[in-house]
């Protein structure tokens, strides 16, 4: 099963593609600090902005890494929340397009619950 993971809960942009739950084929992180540095934190507005500007770039990003199509997708989970609202709409509804267009399901994930998960991506667990 190969699932498309994409992530903006706050000011990263981030889609990873993963095989059978635990094989990593890509993983692409686009970082905001520059963007956000002159304001001392992250800027809501801004964060949201650039996600629309980075998604379709990391997801290209991440299919040609994997030397895959988007054709050989089973799913997509996207982070649900928790996050700043106009960052994770951005993630979900990329995500929804892409799964109502290949009429494949969409799983959401919870951003805390994603982190606590992580760990069972290690090799020795």
């Amino acid at each position: 099963m190969l699932v498309v993971g994409i992530e903006t809960s706050c000011d990263e942009t981030s889609v990873a593609l993963v095989r059978n739950k635990t094989v990593i084929l890509s993983n692409i992180v686009c970082s905001q600090v520059e963007w956000h540095r002159i304001f001392g934190g992250v800027v809501p507005e801004i964060a949201s902005r650039k996600h629309v500007e980075l998604i379709l770039p990391a997801l290209d990003a991440a299919f040609a890494d994997a030397g895959l199509s988007l054709q050989t997708v089973d799913a997509i989970a996207v982070t649900c929340g928790p996050g700043l609202i106009g960052s994770l709409v951005v993630g979900a509804a990329v995500a929804k397009a892409i799964c109502m267009a290949c009429r494949i399901p969409i799983i959401p994930v919870n951003h805390l619950e994603g982190h606590l998960f992580s760990a069972f991506l290690a090799d020795d667990t």
